[in-house]
């Protein structure tokens, strides 16, 4: 009883985070794209206790050295340790995906609920603008915007995130439209509401779920754009040890020395592949059939 009443102690958006949570926990491979994700953040975040070497520190005596001994994923090809370079590479990558996430979510929030909601010639104007995002790669269309830039990884994220909002905003509007006439709507502008209260109190909420999911699975995305982008030297830039941009420098090498590009391409389909668990997961756990199945 006790356990019982605490539970309904506990805030709504607590415990729906706490049901949510719990029901990826039951499915195995949503709990391990939760359980990559966990490693990926306490990795980043106690990245200087973790690093068994300074990953920028090179010894020219222990080049190409493999995995084993004092170096458990080997040495590149400056001396420097893999492991401790792809342990200080997970900040990067979870800089990456924080800030975009933070930018292309409300954008795409807003724009496509907005659009949705007040139809008319504002939805076409950003509907087509969409289209236009939507019919290049996100990749190409990223390179396109970090040679205008020039290459740095705070452009990279800049470049990502001008290229990674059109889906949210064309999934927001697709939601909007649906609840645009339904009569709670219809009741909150005879209570005389306005537009934009209507949109953020009402339409928005409504239209969150999806987008959540939607921009969970996009971060696989991201993070090969900003792998691909490393690869190709216009994100991070060296000495920084992004996954991307270790790729690219060990390919010279690895036919002989494999660990150079093996053990960041695996961090890197390892993050992708988890998102896609995850993303798959939160729509399994928002879906209204779901729920009523708990």
């Amino acid at each position: 009883m006790a356990t019982k009443t605490h539970t309904q102690s506990l805030p709504g958006w607590l415990l729906a985070l706490k049901n949510i949570i719990a029901f990826l926990l039951r499915s195995p491979t949503s709990a391990f794209g939760l359980a990559v994700l966990a490693v990926l953040v306490l990795t980043a975040l106690f990245a200087p206790l973790i690093a068994t070497h300074d990953p920028y520190v090179q010894a020219l005596g222990n080049v190409l050295q493999p995995p084993g001994g004092e170096h458990l994923f080997g040495t590149d090809e400056l001396g420097r340790d893999i492991f401790s370079r792809l342990v200080f590479g997970a900040r990067i990558t979870l800089t990456i995906i924080f800030l975009v996430s933070i930018v292309v979510g409300p954008i795409g929030l807003i724009i496509g609920t907005s659009a949705g909601y007040l139809g008319g010639r504002f939805d076409t104007v950003m509907m087509r603008i969409t289209d236009i995002f939507l019919s290049f790669p996100s990749l190409i269309l990223s390179l396109a915007f970090v040679a205008a830039l020039g290459p740095s990884l705070n452009n990279a994220i800049i470049a990502i995130a001008l290229t990674s909002w059109p889906p949210i905003a064309r999934l927001a509007r697709a939601e909007a439209m649906t609840f645009r006439n339904a009569d709670y709507i219809a009741a909150a502008r005879l209570q005389g509401a306005s537009t934009s209260r209507i949109i953020v109190k009402s339409i928005m909420p409504m239209c969150l779920p999806s987008v959540l999911i939607r921009l969970t699975l996009n971060m696989a995305t991201v993070i090969l754009t900003a792998a691909g982008l490393g690869f190709l030297g216009l994100g991070a830039q060296p000495p920084m040890p992004e996954w991307g941009a270790m790729i690219a420098t060990g390919r010279r090498y690895m036919l002989d020395s494999w660990w150079l590009v093996t053990f960041p391409g695996v961090s890197i389909l390892s993050v992708s592949l988890a998102f896609n668990l995850l993303g798959d997961g939160l729509r399994d756990a928002l879906d209204p059939k779901q729920m009523n199945r708990r």
